[in-house]
């Protein structure tokens, strides 16, 4: 199923007057563990000839991204991830997967996978089949999540997006990292059929504009200059 995400690059201030004004009127995540958010970190895949990378930079209409996923620097939980964008109509495939399984992707090899195409196991390893998919970078950032349920709508506030080309090293709790400068918060509005109107004014700051916001490509962007240098 496909669900609308809206993404706004974002000032400190206006994501904490945002922020603050959906504490007053939505729910928290249930899943967030505490009050102050959660760390979110991934490690993004792409082929040998950086296909997801230009897609994303040529603003191909239908775009995918291939990611795994951990939570608070945490094993426990590890989500193997496709994503597919068409606009901003957006389609996740997602499932959790070991840490063997998730090592042997790393290492540029295929998982047990069900032979269905709504199994991003299927996906990935058809990826690396084909393309040569490999890790490329891992970006991790803060974010604090809210809910309503009529709608399905999810705001999200990330911060301090960051990037390492450490790939090798997903998973360790000891990785340097380079953060971006200038965009470094986003605010992501993701939603099924509908948003509720009343939820539209308290995002409306007056001068905050959506934006094509990519993590993935703003931080290959960062660690290859830093490879160039």
């Amino acid at each position: 199923m496909y669900r609308v995400e809206d993404k706004y690059n974002c000032t400190d201030m206006q994501l904490t007057a945002l922020q603050s004004r959906m504490e007053a009127v939505l729910m928290p995540d249930v899943n967030e563990g505490g009050p102050k958010g959660y760390r979110i970190t991934s490690l993004y895949f792409d082929d040998l000839k950086d296909s997801c990378l230009q897609d994303t930079m040529d603003g191909v209409n239908r775009r995918s991204k291939y990611r795994i996923r951990i939570y608070n620097d945490s094993l426990d939980v590890i989500k193997l991830e496709v994503k597919t964008k068409q606009d901003n109509r957006i389609w996740k495939r997602s499932k959790t997967i070991t840490r063997a399984q998730m090592e042997c992707l790393m290492r540029g090899d295929c998982i047990e996978d069900s032979a269905s195409s709504e199994d991003p196991a299927t996906l990935f390893n058809l990826a690396i089949r084909t393309q040569g998919l490999k890790p490329k970078v891992i970006v991790a950032y803060e974010r604090k999540a809210y809910v309503y349920g009529p709608g399905n709508v999810r705001i999200t506030f990330d911060r301090n997006v960051r990037a390492s080309g450490r790939v090798e090293a997903f998973g360790q709790k000891n990785i340097s990292y380079d953060f971006l400068r200038e965009y470094d918060k986003v605010l992501e509005v993701k939603y099924d059929e509908f948003i509720p109107n009343f939820l539209l004014q308290l995002l409306e700051t007056g001068s905050m504009r959506q934006s094509a916001y990519s993590k993935y490509q703003l931080c290959r962007e960062c660690t290859d200059l830093r490879t160039e240098d």
